[in-house]
C-alpha cells in the first residue's frame, strides 16, 4: 500500500463509519416503525424529506468550513486555523435558526402538499416538532466534525457517534414500543431517540473542542466571515439544492399508493446508508486535495493521488453493488411485515441499485476534487441543471402524466448520475491536469 493511499484510507475509514452511522439510523427507526404499518412509515418518511432539507443546510455550511480547515491546515497558519473555526460555528448557529424559522412558518404547508391522509401529516407533524432538537444539536455537532475532519482528526467525530448511536437506537424502540415500563410513544419515541442521541453527540464535541494557542493572532471576524461566505455559499447551494430536490421529489412520489410509497421510504435511506461508502472517500479526497494544494500547490504528486483515489472509488462501487444486492434479496426477512406489493416493488429496484455505485461514485470524487481546488461555482452548476432541469421535471412527468411503476423512479436516480458524469470529468481534467 503506497503512501497517498495509506493517508487517504486514515482519513476515509472513520469518516465511513461515522456517515454509516449517521444514516443507518434513519434506516433503524424505518425498522423500528415498520411493524406501526405503512401510514406510519409514510408519516416518517414526510418528516424525514423535510427534516434531511433542514439538517442537509447545515450540512453544506459544514462541507465548506471542512475544505477551508484543510487548506488552513496545510498552510501551516493557526491564525487562520482559528478563523475559520470561530467563522464556522457563526455561520452554522444562523444557518439553524433560518431552518427553525422556515418550520415553524412552513412545516404545516409542507405537508399539505403531499396529499397523505391527515392523519398521516399530524403524526408527520409531532415528529418535526421534537426534531426541533435534533437540529439545535446539528448544528453544534456538524460545524465541530468538520473543522476535525478538516485537520485531519477523522476519528473524533466517529467516536461522537459511537457514544450517542447505542443511545439512540435504545431509547428509540423503547419508546416506540413501550419497553421498560416507558410509555408506548410510536412514532414519537423515534423522535426522542434521536434527540437524546443529538444531544449527547453535540455535548461530546463541545467536551474536545478545539482550543487555539492564546499567543495565536487573532484575525478581523468580519472580512474574514465574507470571504468565508463568497466560498461556502456555493457549496451551500448545492448541498442545499440536493436536499431540496430530494424533499420536492418526495413530495411528488407522495402521490403513489401507501405501498408504493412506503417501498421508496424503504430503500432510500438504504441508498444514502449504501452511499457513505463513496462519500467517505471523495471527502477524503477532498480533504487530502485541500491541504496538499494550501501545502504545496499544484504537482505532479497531486495527479498520483487522484489516480489512486478513482482506483479506490472502483472497489467502493463493487462493495456497494454488493451491498444493495444483500440488502433487496433479504428484503422478505429484514421487513416481514410488508405487503406482498411493497415487497415486490423492493425486488424491482435491485437493477438500478446494481449499476448506481459506479457513476455516482466517480462524480464524488470530481465533485470533491474540483471544491479543493475552488471550483465551486462549476459544481454548483452541474448539480442544479441535473437536478432542477432534468431529475425534479422528470418525476413530476413519470408521477403525474405517465402514471409510471415506481420502479422508474429509482432509475432516475441512476440516469441523474449518467447527465453528470462528463462535466464533472472534464472539469476536473481542465482544472487539474491541464494547469
Amino acid at each position: 500500500m503506497t503512501d497517498v493511499t495509506r493517508g487517504l484510507v486514515g482519513l476515509a475509514w472513520p469518516m465511513v463509519l461515522r456517515m454509516l452511522m449517521l444514516h443507518g439510523i434513519v434506516v433503524i427507526d424505518a425498522w423500528l416503525v415498520a411493524p406501526l404499518g405503512e401510514e406510519a412509515l409514510a408519516a416518517m418518511g414526510l418528516a424525514s424529506a423535510m427534516g434531511g432539507l433542514l439538517l442537509g443546510a447545515q450540512n453544506a455550511c459544514a462541507n465548506a468550513a471542512q475544505i477551508l480547515a484543510a487548506q488552513a491546515y496545510g498552510s501551516g497558519s493557526p491564525a487562520r486555523l482559528r478563523a475559520v473555526y470561530h467563522e464556522g460555528l457563526a455561520i452554522s448557529a444562523a444557518v439553524c435558526l433560518l431552518g427553525l424559522a422556515v418550520l415553524w412558518a412552513g412545516g404545516d404547508g409542507f405537508l399539505a402538499m403531499s396529499g397523505q391522509s391527515a392523519e398521516v401529516q399530524a403524526n408527520a407533524r409531532l415528529y418535526l416538532n421534537i426534531f426541533v432538537g435534533v437540529l439545535i444539536s446539528e448544528a453544534i455537532a456538524q460545524s465541530l466534525s468538520a473543522f476535525s475532519n478538516g485537520t485531519g482528526d477523522t476519528r473524533r467525530p466517529l467516536v461522537s457517534y459511537l457514544v450517542s448511536v447505542p443511545v439512540n437506537i435504545g431509547l428509540s424502540w423503547a419508546l416506540i414500543h413501550g419497553h421498560f415500563g416507558l410509555p408506548r410513544l410510536e412514532l414519537a419515541g423515534a423522535a426522542i431517540g434521536s434527540v437524546a442521541g443529538a444531544i449527547l453527540r453535540a455535548a461530546y464535541l463541545i467536551h474536545l473542542r478545539f482550543r487555539p494557542a492564546p499567543d495565536v493572532e487573532a484575525l478581523p471576524f468580519w472580512p474574514g466571515l465574507r470571504a468565508h461566505l463568497a466560498f461556502a455559499l456555493p457549496v451551500a447551494a448545492t448541498f442545499f439544492s440536493a436536499q431540496a430536490s430530494s424533499s420536492v421529489c418526495m413530495l411528488i412520489y407522495a402521490a403513489y399508493d401507501v405501498r408504493q410509497f412506503a417501498a421508496l421510504t424503504l430503500i432510500l435511506p438504504w441508498v444514502q446508508v449504501a452511499g457513505t461508502f463513496g462519500m467517505a472517500w471523495a471527502q477524503a479526497v477532498g480533504i487530502h486535495v485541500a491541504q496538499h494544494l494550501g501545502r504545496h500547490g499544484l504537482s505532479d504528486s497531486l495527479r498520483v493521488a487522484l489516480r489512486t483515489a478513482w482506483k479506490g472509488a472502483f472497489v467502493m462501487s463493487a462493495v456497494v453493488a454488493a451491498f444493495f444486492a444483500v440488502v433487496i434479496l433479504s428484503s422478505g426477512r429484514l421487513y416481514p411485515s410488508l405487503a406482498p406489493e411493497t415487497r415486490a416493488a423492493l425486488m424491482g429496484f435491485l437493477p438500478v441499485l446494481l449499476l448506481l455505485p459506479w457513476p455516482k461514485n466517480s462524480n464524488a470524487i470530481c465533485g470533491n476534487t474540483l471544491r479543493a481546488a475552488g471550483r465551486t461555482v462549476y459544481v454548483m452548476h452541474i448539480f442544479l441543471w441535473s437536478q432542477w432541469a432534468f431529475k425534479v421535471p422528470l418525476s413530476a412527468a413519470l408521477v403525474f402524466w405517465l402514471d409510471a411503476p415506481v420502479f422508474w423512479v429509482v432509475a432516475l436516480l441512476l440516469a441523474e448520475e449518467v447527465v453528470k458524469l462528463w462535466p464533472f470529468h472534464h472539469g476536473v481534467r481542465r482544472a487539474i491536469w491541464q494547469r
